[in-house]
């Protein structure tokens, strides 16, 4: 629910993807006039390196809602694996879950409510494979198949962000 513009007790993080100015993305400009309390933090290195980076940021706080873009979409699914009762709600766009990282995780075993949002014209992460692997891991999933490519810059203007984070 939000209050004066803000969601209650809102702990939300913008995980961006590889490459560019990584918190001055699109999508993290879009979600900071929307929301200019969300915590957007650049990542550098390899997967474990921003694994590592990521937990420094999120501590042992609860409640987290974890959004994240392909690389970051991987990360936040990661984390929500290794630490489940610090995330309330992941929502995904075009997540890389192609990566050996996330097909490690066992099926079954994400149960925190999960949003994903992939682009038919995602070229970096097809589907169906992608929407294969991601059924069997999350188990509260919501999968949502867009006209769009992998940077789902127009679906990402088109969502209604507030409802999508309540």
């Amino acid at each position: 629910m939000f209050y004066n513009g803000r969601m209650e007790n809102s702990r939300i993080v913008f995980i961006h993807g590889s490459g560019g100015d990584k918190s001055q993305t699109f999508k993290a400009q879009l979600l900071r006039s929307l929301f200019p309390w969300i915590i957007i933090p650049d990542f550098d290195g390899d997967i474990p390196t921003r694994m590592i980076q990521l937990k420094t940021i999120l501590g042992n706080q609860t409640s987290w809602t974890l959004i994240g873009s392909s690389l970051g979409g991987l990360m936040a699914a990661l984390f929500a694996y290794q630490a489940p009762l610090q995330v309330r709600k992941l929502i995904l766009l075009a997540p890389a879950v192609s990566l050996i990282e996330f097909v490690e995780i066992p099926p079954a075993s994400i149960a925190i409510p999960t949003i994903i949002i992939q682009g038919t014209q995602d070229e970096l992460i097809r589907l169906p494979a992608a929407r294969v692997l991601a059924e069997k891991v999350f188990t509260h999933l919501t999968y949502r198949v867009v006209d769009d490519d992998h940077r789902l810059h127009r679906t990402a203007k088109e969502i209604d962000w507030k409802s999508l984070l309540e």
